[in-house]
């Protein structure tokens, strides 16, 4: 299979079932790593489901996303990447170029309808956002408020 740089794939659907690619940016992180994973990308065929991770771009934006469905809606998809605390309400399903086959980390397949390790890994992502997002903006900031705190206070005794 042939690795495209992440531009070229919209073309390449358009012809080929299905495209690989090296991917790029941090908002699916842990599962997709910067420049060292390799994602397949499947043309679309009907509306997506939950947790189904499309590629897709915004009108007038010329690059693409790759993250995580949270809710279909009548009209579109709630969207967030895994490494992101931010939703997306306005993708639609003419946004979407295509969706999420699999992966390759390390070498190692990864197929996201069979893999059982990776449908542990999106329960786990699921279920620990509220636990993550509070330690991000809530408990993280505190301690460090905290910190800074005793700092300044052992600093002032010297």
């Amino acid at each position: 299979m042939q690795h495209l740089d992440i531009y070229e794939i919209e073309e390449k659907l358009k012809n080929d079932e299905e495209v690989s690619s090296l991917t790029v940016g941090i908002s699916m992180e842990p599962m997709l790593r910067q420049h060292r994973d390799i994602v397949i990308i499947k043309r679309v065929n009907g509306r997506l489901k939950r947790n189904d991770v499309p590629l897709y771009r915004r009108a007038g934006c010329d690059r693409f996303i790759l993250h995580r469905i949270l809710k279909v809606t009548n009209d579109g998809y709630v969207i967030r990447g895994d490494n992101l605390y931010r939703k997306e309400y306005d993708v639609k399903d003419g946004d979407i170029i295509g969706v999420l086959k699999a992966f390759y980390r390390d070498g190692k397949y990864y197929d996201c309808e069979k893999s059982r390790k990776y449908k542990i890994y999106v329960f786990l992502m699921r279920t620990s956002y509220p636990f993550r997002y509070f330690w991000k903006f809530r408990l993280r900031p505190f301690l460090g408020k905290i910190k800074r705190f005793i700092l300044v206070q052992k600093n002032r005794k010297k």
